[in-house]
């Protein structure tokens, strides 16, 4: 399957080499460029790609208020916003507009892509330097709507990095083993993790590996 892409970035230079990026994966196709948001939002209406890539920062029209009116009126568009700034406050913020996505624009060339496939595929992606600032946010007790892991999420990230299985996870924490199963597919997919390597890797590299 080709993934459909609208790209909006009022950079020329960052525009062409995103779409060169892009389409020389093979499977992702920019069907559409727009200079500034209220470009952005119209033509996402128009041609209703399956991931819109969004510069946070735009003329007319900011990247936040874009997210927020292709998540109303082109729902089945995946927004990926791409930023310099990796703030707590303002990948919430993205994340409460509706963005499936957030990416830092110091990002390289395979993670973009991975996360345009990613999100087609209905999962949420953060790019590197941002999982850890939600996560980072989790555990010092910053309560958000938008905050991707709970802390029953958070547990069984921890348990599951410490080697226990489904079933001994479920007895700690008095769940069924479903239940486990259920609450670390949720929470992968909020990552934007494909397997239980990548979940494992994850907690090793924000400090989630210890109980209590």
């Amino acid at each position: 399957m080709v993934i459909s892409v609208l790209l909006a970035d009022d950079h020329g230079v960052l525009r062409d080499g995103l779409k060169r990026l892009l389409e020389a994966s093979g499977d992702i196709r920019v069907t559409a460029i727009a200079e500034d948001g209220a470009d952005a939002v119209a033509r996402a209406a128009k041609v209703k790609p399956d991931v819109a890539l969004i510069d946070i920062s735009m003329p007319r029209i900011n990247g936040i208020e874009v997210t927020r009116a292709i998540a109303n009126t082109v729902p089945t568009t995946a927004v990926i916003i791409l930023s310099m700034h990796s703030s707590a406050e303002l990948i919430q913020e993205a994340l409460r507009a509706g963005a499936r996505g957030y990416l830092l624009k110091e990002s390289t060339g395979d993670e973009v892509v991975k996360a345009v496939r990613t999100v087609a595929r209905g999962m949420r992606f953060f790019g590197d330097g941002v999982a850890g600032v939600l996560v980072e946010g989790c555990t010092h007790g910053r309560q958000s709507s938008a905050e991707p892991l709970t802390p029953r999420e958070r547990e069984i990230v921890r348990l599951i990095a410490a080697g226990k299985s489904n079933g001994e996870a479920a007895a700690i924490l008095g769940l069924s083993a479903r239940s486990v199963e259920t609450y670390r597919l949720r929470l992968m997919q909020k990552l934007g993790l494909e397997d239980l390597p990548a979940l494992v890797k994850f907690a090793i590299r924000h400090g989630m590996t210890t109980l209590g």
